[in-house]
Parts: structure tokens; sequence; C-alpha cells
């Protein structure tokens, strides 16, 4: 018989009177959950869906054998749980997390404990070495003591949630009775309860939204309801038939393509945690509800894959940032969709040289998901174009896939007002040479900011957020116009594009980014003949002269010479030419005018302002030619309009 069977008397009352409170919870809510869903939240798993003993989140009992068969026979899985161990052991010595909050979060202490608690349930799992049990066991019991997991900022609950499940699931069958009670009682009181408390109803608002604060606190608190199903069925019912619903919002947020609004490094949070519940309930319930048959979510890994440029570096628009790390999620995708070429760019984080940077505190779910997979094996993909629709759409493109010296570009639309989004509509990154030649400064670190009475969230078009230098469009790869800032409610849209691989391009239409400022606003970028790169611009402007400047964000070193600019870094040269008008290039400062705004050291904005007559058309062409590259006298540079003709 399950050991949950015999509780104590105190822990049944314990139980009781949590249980007593939660149906009232629950009761209270449902109506507005069913609201909020449109839909039967009670449809999905129900009082007879069956469910199979702990373990049971992610790895069912005697599936580490699989792990164990890919370390034999790979060499990549071996050097990777070596890895893991290796991390494991550095903690077995540390002091268990504290309760020690950053500014408003405790969201670092929370993945800490994910880190450790994950850690170490694999390798008990793995090594049944009793170290790291008993470890496991003490940070658990640490946590659980905490007198709550923060849920003000609602992730850091979401996230101690699921590293205490993970603990407790994964070791509940060498656990002492006391200390799982003690830690079963803090995922529910501490945890899922919180989940349900109408007293603080900004504790849910992430029920409702699409980013990724859905998909992690759904995924957390779910892992938190399946850890504890067998002691609270119809609250674990509740939890998980309510996450069905929720995520589901989260995840129409990737049609149709696949793009993800926010960007890359929180593709790699909102995307991850979606997978590791997606992967909890399929393992558990046989059925992902139908969850995956959204337009876009699977083709996300494409994105993920593409955004990725021949430098290493990702193209990191919006509060993301440009360094580019593992990304466990995609290893689930290759195996779901057998297609191992999603984790081309994933193989150089797993090579003997770049292995020992992998702190990902998910680092185990790739044993998990990856273990069919022979890396050696992994080809690239096939395609050097993709492209995006949706809230923030993008295009990325490139000569190759193999050529460290290939020609990247990613161009992306959108609008400020996208979750975590900056005034970057039109804005571009470029690699050439082995060199990120045109950047993006990407996100500035949020607590510091709050501790000096910021208010970064105020996302208004007079809001505090875009007096951010980084922010806004003064520093992106974008047009300016009048010295004003891009239109907060503006969204451009990508209009057209091309894959061929002569004239390689996209054209985004910028005019309601501009609004009031211009009647008229479209960029065009292309890749001529895997060689070069060229930006072209045609703007109209209203009743009244109307100055324009065009600029990049660049990390070289800059030479002027009239029309021309001369960057070189790391012993390679870009020249930027502009055609078209007659302008002189010249250079910005990149010094923060705020003292909250962090340091820019070692980059310089290079463009050229124009000043265009009232009620005028223009169009400008920039050519940036790498090395002894040269612009091509074939090519036609046709307006924008007969790009794909």
């Amino acid at each position: 018989m399950d050991t949950c069977q015999n509780f104590n008397t105190s822990i049944e009352l314990s139980i009781m009177r949590i249980f007593v409170v939660l149906c009232w919870m629950i009761i209270t809510l449902g109506q507005a959950s069913a609201q909020v869903y449109s839909i039967d939240t009670a449809k999905f798993i129900n009082p007879a869906t069956p469910i199979p003993g702990h373990p049971r989140l992610l790895l069912l009992t005697g599936e580490e054998e699989q792990i164990k068969n890919s370390i034999k026979t790979q060499r990549i899985w071996k050097e990777v749980h070596t890895e893991i161990i290796r991390q494991t052991d550095s903690i077995i010595d540390t002091k268990p997390v504290e309760r020690i909050l950053f500014g408003v979060r405790l969201l670092a202490k929370s993945r800490y404990a994910l880190h450790r608690i994950f850690n170490l349930s694999y390798a008990w799992r793995m090594t049944r070495d009793k170290k790291y049990l008993n470890r496991a066991e003490q940070e658990l019991l640490a946590v659980a003591n905490f007198n709550d997991w923060n849920p003000g900022h609602y992730l850091d609950v979401a996230e101690m949630t699921m590293a205490v499940a993970i603990g407790y699931d994964w070791l509940y069958n060498d656990l002492s009775e006391k200390s799982r009670n003690i830690i079963r009682e803090a995922i529910i009181t501490k945890g899922i309860a919180t989940s349900f408390d109408s007293q603080y109803p900004n504790y849910r608002k992430w029920l409702s939204v699409t980013n990724n604060w859905n998909q992690v606190c759904n995924a957390g608190i779910s892992f938190g309801a399946l850890a504890i199903y067998e002691s609270d069925p119809v609250l674990a019912q509740k939890v998980v038939n309510r996450s069905v619903a929720s995520i589901d919002i989260a995840m129409k947020d990737y049609d149709p393509d696949g793009a993800f609004a926010e960007g890359y490094t929180y593709w790699g949070y909102g995307t991850t945690f979606n997978i590791m519940f997606l992967n909890a309930i399929e393992k558990i319930f046989k059925t992902d509800f139908g969850l995956t048959k959204q337009k876009g979510f699977l083709k996300t890994a494409a994105y993920l894959e593409h955004i990725v440029g021949p430098t290493g570096k990702s193209f990191n628009y919006s509060d993301a940032s440009e360094k580019a790390v593992l990304q466990p999620a995609t290893f689930w995708f290759a195996s779901k969709l057998k297609d191992p070429s999603l984790i081309w760019n994933e193989r150089v984080f797993l090579s003997k040289e770049r292995i020992k940077e992998n702190s990902d505190r998910l680092l185990p779910a790739i044993m998990i998901w990856g273990k069919g997979i022979e890396m050696d094996k992994i080809t690239p993909p096939s395609a050097k174009f993709w492209t995006g629709s949706g809230r923030n759409p993008v295009v990325f493109m490139r000569s190759s896939w193999i050529d460290p010296n290939a020609v990247f570009v990613g161009l992306k639309g959108g609008s400020p007002s996208v979750t975590h989004g900056h005034m970057d509509a039109g804005s571009f990154v470029m690699d050439a040479e082995g060199v990120r030649w045109a950047m993006d400064f990407g996100f500035q670190e949020y607590t510091a900011l709050e501790l000096k009475n910021i208010n970064l969230w105020a996302d208004k078009q007079d809001g505090q957020r875009w007096e951010i230098f980084r922010y806004n469009n003064f520093s992106h790869n974008t047009l300016t116009v009048n010295n004003e800032l891009q239109r907060v409610d503006g969204s451009a849209p990508i209009v057209s594009f091309s894959n061929d691989p002569k004239f390689t391009n996209a054209v985004t239409d910028l005019t309601s980014s501009y609004k009031t400022l211009l009647s008229k606003a479209q960029r065009g970028v292309a890749i001529c003949d895997g060689k070069y790169v060229l930006v072209k611009d045609e703007i109209k402007t209203l009743d009244k002269e109307t100055t324009i400047r065009w600029a990049i964000l660049t990390p070289a070193e800059v030479k002027l010479n009239g029309n021309k600019a001369e960057l070189t870094k790391n012993g390679k040269k870009l020249t930027l030419v502009v055609k078209g008008i007659k302008a002189d290039m010249k250079t910005w400062t990149t010094t923060p005018p705020r003292d909250y705004d962090e340091p820019n050291p070692g980059t310089t904005l290079v463009g050229f302002e124009v000043t265009v007559p009232a009620s005028t058309s223009q169009s400008f062409e920039v050519f940036m030619l790498p090395g002894n590259a040269d612009i091509d006298p074939a090519i036609d540079i046709k307006p924008l309009r007969e790009w794909l003709k």
C-alpha cells in the first residue's frame, strides 16, 4: 500500500483544514475561471483518470535505464551527464538556499533552489548515492520552511513550486514520512493555494495573459498539483484542468508561424517551461489534450534556430541578451518532430570546449528529451531564410550555416506595445566575417532600475519606460524622425519577402510607427548574392520639412569619409556607403543621458541625417560591404514595391 495512506492523525487534520479552505476558494473562483477561458475546465481529467505512482514527473520509474544507455553509447551524453554530476557535487557542502529578496523578487533564490533540487534529484536517481538524497532533502526542508515563496511576484512561487515538486516526486519513496509531510504541506499552502487566493487577485493575472508568465506559472503550479495528486485529487484535477485551458492562451500567441513576440531570452524562459508542462502531462495522462495542434507552436523551434547568427549571437530585440545559450526546449522539439537539425546550434554548447559553460537550472531535462538523438550525426538546416508574422514579425536570412564568415541579417517589424518590447520597429542586426557589425543593446537589468524608482513598465507613449536609453529608437538600428519617439500604438508588418539566393530580401512597412511624423515609411533589407547587405528606405513627408536620422549601433571602430564609413574590428572591415541621397556620415555617442542608464562602453552610433522638404517622397540606400566586397553594378536597386517582381 502507498505510504501516503498512513498519515498520522495530526497530519490528516492539517490536510483537512487546508482542503476545506481550498474547497471554498475553488467554489468561489470556479464560475469566474470558466468565464475567463470560455471552456469547461473540468473536461480534461476527472476522478476516473488513472495516474501513475511516484516518480511521475518527466521521468517515470525505470526510465533512468534509457538515459544510462545513452551515456554508455554516446560521448556527448556521457559528458553532459558528467557535467551535471560535477555541478551537483559542488552543491553538497554549500548552505541551503536562504529567503533573501533582491528588490521585490525572490526569483533568484527560487531559481537556485530549482537548479539544486533538480540536479540533486537527478544525481540520486542515476547513481543511488545517498549524499545526493540527503542533500536534496536538506534543501527541500529549508525552502519548505520559508514563511512564503513571495506570491507578490508570482514567478517566484511558480519556480519554487516546480523545484519542490520535482524533489518531492523524484525522491518520494526515499524520503522520511516526516519530511514528505512537511514538503507536501509547503507545496499546497505556499504554492498551489496562493493561486486560488481571492484576497490577492493580482496573483492570478498570469492565467489570462499571453506572455511567459502564463507558461511559467501554469507549469510550476501544475507540477505541484501533479506531485501531491493522491493526497488531494480534487485540488490537483482543478489545477491541471485550469492550466490546460490557461496555457492554451499563451500557446496561441505563437500562431501562425512560430515567431515568439518577446524575443530570444524570453523564448528560452516561457517556451521551456511550456514544454516542461506538456512533457509532464503527456507522460502522466498519455495526451497533451490537443495543445500542440496550435498552428504555430511546433514551428517555433525553427524560429529559435534561425534567430542566432554565425557569430553565435542572437538577434536580441526586445528585452533579450545577445549571448546565445543552451536552450533545453530545443531537444524536446527535435525529438517530437524527429528533426535533429533543430539542435544544430545547441550542439556547440555540448562540445568538450564549452560544456562547462552550461549552468541552466533545467539542464537534466536535456538528458530526458535528447537521450535518443545521435548528436554526432546532426546536419545543418536546409533553409537559410525564415520569416514569421504575429505580434512581432521577424525575418532571418543568411548566406550559409557552415561558414563562420557568412553574412546574416535579422530584421523585425512589430510594436513597442508587445510585452518586453522596445521602440525598435525596422531595426536589424548584421553579421559578416565573424563579426556582429550592427548590434542591439538588448535589455537593461530590471531590479537596478526599480530600486531607483524607475517605472520600467510604464509603456504608454509618455511612459517612463521610453526614457531608458536602451529601450527607445534613439539607440536602435532604425529611423528617428524629428528626434521623436516611435509610436507605441504603431505596428509594422512584414509586407513582402523573397528567399532568392541572388537577392534575398524582406520589406517592413513602418508607416504606423511614425504616424503624425511621416505619411509613408518602408524599409527593405537584402543580402545581395550572399556577399553584402543593402538597406533601402522609402519615406514621404507630411506638410512640413522633416529631419530623418539613419543610424546603426556598432561595436567597431569608425572612420568617416564623406558618404562612407569604414568600420574595423578584430582585424576585419566593413564599409558603409550611402546612395540615393547626398549625405555625409557622422557618429553619435552612446554615453547614457541619465544616471540610471547602464554604461555602453566600446559602442558607437554611426549613420547620417537628412532634411527632406514638405510633402516629398525620398528614398535612400545604405550598402554594407564586408571585407573587399564591392557593389555589384548588375544589381538593379528597384523601388521596394518591385522587390518581388
